[in-house]
Parts: structure tokens; C-alpha cells; sequence
């Protein structure tokens, strides 16, 4: 069924393309401190070349052997920057996160891992053809030699096969076959990996001898970023759970299979998502306190008194064990916090115009965007996705912000048609429907999608085909 619930455009003057754009600035912004940390990213790799070059390394050019462990050096030196920057990317640190957006910075996490163990296991070979030729040994022997002379070099052998550990078992066809929490426990051995690496970089070669700047720009690069994983992943959330003292006040069922969990604290304005932007939560109850689940808020946090006591809401769904045991908390249950995360608020506009995309649980987020973003009557488009109204989860609230706030809402349900690919309900596709047509500002517009994978990528084609440009589409991922 293809329902326009609030379909007529209030009688509201909307603006004209070149009226004023309160979000231009901090567009402008964003993608200028993107282009910053792109170049701080090849700043650093360039960096890690330029140590050995600076050191006189090029001069090991002259010999055969010379040559290949000067090339093995650099592999060595290029491969360690990238596992720091992944190390980085993954840390959660509140300027990337707000630049590039948490599923984006993984993703490039992760497509920087097979890069890095390249690297290393070049750096590794090439060391061995070189020192072995240099001595008159096969690579084999010399790597026995190292082995059995050098004191830090079985830390080095043990960390290339936690790396190669770390990257196999990320690939997506052998990621599906584990569970999260075996990937999550296997993924932590990186920083096992890092320290095993770092000792026989300062005790084999001149490279970092002491006094050296090389030594001293490298372990300020290792503590730095250790300091931010550090901070970031532990101190953060520790002092966040600390300070608002979450605990469930009661869990409200919504639809089958999906409830909603409300939670009372302190101080909860300083803990605004600011839209669907989503928090890591942790509750802190038997067989659950290790379990973390990435939930957007459903609803902002509202503060009840001047003590700073207040209150907020996420809302979930049966998806798997772990979610399923939280239907049955018990009020007073104690929660942990980190976050919030991601660019799916208002922190990512570009544009006056705003479309909101949600199916399933993902109608979620959504909701709590439409809620706290700024648009002017008229500017605001919500589409909401799903096989039945049964699906289409807090519609009675959204219907309520859409009519007080002037936004145009759509209810799309039914089944998508057999064979074709499309985000749209069978009576919608037939009858030759975009997103287009629901939403005719739509390539002057802010595009919020969340939803299933498949779905949503079938909504940004769609909008690509629209005319609607990358920097305007914002899809909130489920899959990090």
C-alpha cells in the first residue's frame, strides 16, 4: 500500500534555492577538515619513508643485497604507519567520528588491513633475501638465524601471525561463519600484534638507536596513538557511565518481537545524540554485561528536574540472542555508555531541505532525527518502509511530529515484486514510482537513510539516480 498520510505541503512560502543555508558553513567545515585528515594519512606514510631516506637508507641502493633489505625496511616502516592509522581510525576519536562518520572510518579500517599485512609479510621476506645474501645464507636459514640470534625477533615472528589471524578472520565469508563476539575477542589481538612488534624495532638496526629524532618521532607516534585508544575506548565511556548513572526504569513492548527500553540518569542533555547518531550500551546484568549493542536513541533525552534527572529511549528489536534477552530486563538494571557515534544528525546537513528514509527498525533513528533537526514547514520529507503498519514501528509518534512540525510523511508497505530490485512496495514499482516522486526537492536535499543493507542500497541508487550528490546522502549501517 502506498499511503500519503500528510501528503499537502503546508501553506508555508518555501524557500528558493539561493535563500540563505544555515548549514554551509559547517559543510564547509566538515569537508575541510576531511581533506586535513587525508593529508595527515599521507603525511604520516610519507613520514615512515622518509625516516630510512633521512638516515641515509637510499646509499643501500649500491648492492644487490643492499637493495633488498633497504626495500624491506621501507615495507616494514610503510606497513607499521598503516596498522597505527587503523588503529586510529578505529579508536572512535571524536573529530573523525564527526568527519567521516563511524562506518566509514571502519570501512576504511578495514580496507587498509590487507594493505598493512602485505607489507609486513614483504617487509619479512625481503629482510631475510637480504641479510641472507649479505651473509651468504638462504632466506630460510637466515630467518633461522635471526631467530635463534637476536632476542626480540620471536616477538616480531609471533606478531605477523596475529596480524595474519586479525585480517582472515575480517574477511566477510569467514567473519559470517563466528560470531560477533568470537571476531570482537580475535580482533583485540592487533593491539597484541602492535606491542609484540615494537621491541625489535628499537633493538635491531641504527635506525632508532637512541638520540636519533627517527626514535623519538617514532615512540611519539606509538604512545600517541595508544594514548587515544586509551582514552577514547576506555576513559571515555568509564567517565560516561560514571556520570549519568544510567539504569532501566522499564521496558515497553512496541510490536512482536520489538520493545522499547526506557532508561532514567543524570545529567542526560550532555549525553543528547543529537538525532540518530547511536551509543554502544552495555547492561550490566547476568549473561548480558559483556554483550555491547549499537543503538540509535529513539526519542532525545528530556531532563525531569533541576537535580539534572532525566530520561531516554531506545528502541529494539529481536534480531538475534542477544538482542532477544532484552526484552526481559529487570528495572534497576545498570547500564554503560559510550558514544554517541556517527554522522546520522544534523551534524551532516548541507542543505535546507531534509528527506528521511526508514524501514523496520531503522524507522528508529529516524524518528529521533526528525525530532531534533531543524527545518522550516514544508522543507521535510519522511518515508517510512515496511511489509505491513505493524512494521512501521512509533509511526503514531512520527505522524504527531510530521503534523506539528510541517513535515510531509508516506507510509510504504507491501511486498517488493519477485525478481526486481527496489526499496519501493509492488503497487508502488508497477505503477512506475521513485523516490522522486515522493519527494520532488529530492536533489536539493539531505538524504537520511537507515534501514537493512540490501534495502538501503537499493534507496541510494535510487537517489543517486535522482541527481542526489554523495556529500547530500546519509545511510546509517548496521553491518560495523
Amino acid at each position: 500500500m502506498n499511503t500519503p498520510l500528510l501528503a499537502a505541503r503546508p501553506a508555508v512560502p518555501r524557500r528558493s534555492p539561493g535563500a540563505a543555508n544555515p548549514f554551509r558553513g559547517q559543510h564547509r567545515r566538515r569537508l575541510l577538515t576531511a581533506d586535513l585528515l587525508t593529508v595527515f594519512f599521507w603525511a604520516s606514510l610519507a613520514l615512515a619513508v622518509a625516516l630510512w631516506l633521512a638516515d641515509g637508507g637510499a646509499a643501500g641502493f649500491s648492492t644487490l643485497a643492499g637493495s633488498f633489505t633497504a626495500l624491506g625496511i621501507t615495507a616494514g616502516l610503510a606497513g607499521m604507519d598503516l596498522v597505527l592509522c587503523m588503529l586510529l581510525l578505529a579508536a572512535r576519536i571524536p573529530v573523525v567520528d564527526r568527519t567521516m562518520g563511524h562506518d566509514r572510518a571502519l570501512e576504511v579500517h578495514r580496507k587498509l588491513g590487507k594493505p598493512a599485512l602485505y607489507l609486513l609479510l614483504a617487509h619479512a621476506v625481503l629482510i631475510a633475501i637480504g641479510y641472507g645474501m649479505a651473509e651468504g645464507l638462504d632466506p630460510v636459514s637466515e630467518l633461522v638465524a635471526l631467530w635463534v640470534l637476536v632476542p626480540d625477533m620471536w616477538l616480531a615472528v609471533v606478531s605477523i601471525g596475529l596480524f595474519i589471524a586479525v585480517v582472515v578472520t575480517s574477511l566477510v565469508a569467514v567473519r559470517r561463519r563466528f560470531p560477533y563476539e568470537f571476531w570482537y575477542a580475535v580482533h583485540l589481538l592487533t593491539y597484541a600484534a602492535v606491542l609484540a612488534a615494537l621491541p625489535h624495532q628499537f633493538s635491531v638496526g641504527a635506525l632508532f638507536a637512541e638520540g636519533t629524532w627517527q626514535r623519538w618521532y617514532w615512540l611519539a607516534l606509538c604512545i600517541a596513538t595508544g594514548a587515544a585508544l586509551l582514552y577514547c575506548r576506555v576513559a571515555q565511556p568509564l567517565l560516561a557511565t560514571f556520570r549519568h548513572q544510567l539504569t532501566v526504569s522499564r521496558v515497553v513492548p512496541v510490536a512482536p518481537g520489538v520493545v522499547s527500553i526506557e532508561m532514567s540518569g543524570l545529567h542526560l542533555d550532555r549525553l543528547a545524540g543529537s538525532g540518530g547518531r547511536f551509543f554502544i550500551w552495555r547492561f550490566l546484568a547476568p549473561g548480558l554485561w559483556w554483550h555491547p549493542h549499537p543503538f540509535s536513541l529513539s526519542a532525545e533525552p528530556v531532563t525531569f528536574d533541576a537535580g539534572g534527572r532525566g530520561s531516554l529511549r531506545v528502541t529494539v528489536r529481536n534480531l538475534g540472542r542477544g538482542s532477544a534477552q532484552l526484552a526481559s530486563l529487570k528495572r534497576g538494571t545498570k547500564v554503560a555508555v559510550e558514544g554517541p557515534y556517527g554522522l546520522f544528525s544534523t551534524a551532516a546537513r548541507s542543505r535546507n531541505q531534509v528527506v528521511m528514509i526508514g524501514a523496520g527498525i531503522g524507522i528508529t533513528p529516524i524518528r529521533a532525527l526528525l525530532e531534533s533537526t531543524p527545518f522550516q514547514p514544508g522543507n521535510a520529507t519522511v518515508i517510512l518502509r515496511g511489509h505491513g503498519e505493524a512494521e512501521l514501528y512509533l509511526g503514531a509518534e512520527i505522524l504527531e511530529l510530521c503534523r506539528r512540525r510541517g513535515a510531509t510523511l508516506f507510509h510504504l508497505t507491501g511486498s517488493r515484486p519477485a525478481g526486481v530490485q527496489t526499496w519501493l512496495p509492488e503497487s508502488a514499482s508497477r505503477a512506475g514510482h521513485r523516490l522522486a516522486s515522493y519527494a520532488p526537492q529530492v536533489a536539493d536535499a539531505d538524504v537520511y537513510i537507515c534501514g537493512p543493507a540490501a534495502w538501503a542500497r537499493s534507496v541510494l541508487h535510487d537517489a543517486r539516480t535522482a541527481g542526489v550528490r554523495e556529500d547530500q546522502l546519509h545511510c546509517e549501517r548496521f553491518d560495523w
